[in-house]
């Protein structure tokens, strides 16, 4: 299974960024990741695309939900069966949002992995034959930023970028009274604490590992904003 790992997403992604970083003036490493973020993002476009527009189909029918828990707050059984007639008329499938993420995951790891291994020289073994290999590849990005360390304002501005998408998917729930409120109200709990915390956690992490995993976060990140922006004045 590792082997498949390497061979269909981690060659792959390592290739594409000697690629670029060959062919962009300077042999800028930035630049090289900002642009392969940009071509991975085009990718997996579909699925992202697919994926923001089942989280904004959910979150528009949370009021509908949150009466559904109310009405039902004594007998589950029923809730679960009025949840799925709400989904069938709606025509949403609430794990729709959830399975273009997780195809998405062995991306994120095999990039994840190309910043952790992809600027040491070892790693440059497993450039494809084709790809012309430049023996070293300068860290340095814009003459001053090493993308090779932890960098911590790029680890806050993908906090912050995080933030910005978290929040823009949230929607104002009413406040819930009577039967199921205690319920309703771990539930908006729970929510804040993960707009909250999954920025914070990507500040940590990004503080952590190469600054060149930040950056590829930070884009990754503003471009799917960006992406929720423009899906959302369509509707």
């Amino acid at each position: 299974m590792s082997q498949i790992f390497h061979v269909v997403f981690y060659q792959p992604i390592l290739n594409l960024l000697v690629f670029l970083y060959n062919i962009i003036p300077g042999h800028d490493i930035g630049l090289a990741i900002i642009v392969m973020t940009i071509v991975i993002k085009a990718i997996l476009l579909p699925l992202s695309k697919q994926s923001i527009k089942s989280q904004k189909s959910l979150s528009s029918l949370q009021p509908k939900i949150d009466e559904i828990k109310k009405q039902y707050a004594n007998n589950k059984e029923e809730q679960g069966r009025a949840m799925m007639r709400l989904y069938k008329e709606e025509k949403i499938n609430p794990f729709s949002s959830c399975l273009p993420l997780l195809i998405q995951l062995p991306f994120l790891w095999a990039v994840f992995i190309v910043f952790r291994d992809g600027l040491s020289n070892q790693a440059l073994n497993n450039i494809y034959s084709f790809i012309y290999n430049p023996g070293t590849i300068n860290a340095i990005s814009l003459g001053f930023i090493d993308l090779a360390k932890p960098n911590i304002v790029l680890a806050i501005l993908a906090g912050a970028a995080q933030f910005w998408q978290a929040k823009m998917m949230t929607t104002k729930r009413p406040e819930v009274k009577g039967a199921g409120a205690k319920d309703e109200d771990m539930m908006a709990i729970m929510n804040k604490q993960m707009l909250y915390v999954m920025p914070i956690l990507t500040v940590v992490i990004g503080m952590t590992f190469p600054g060149g995993l930040a950056l590829y976060w930070l884009v990754t990140t503003v471009l799917t904003a960006l992406q929720q922006l423009y899906l959302f004045k369509q509707k």
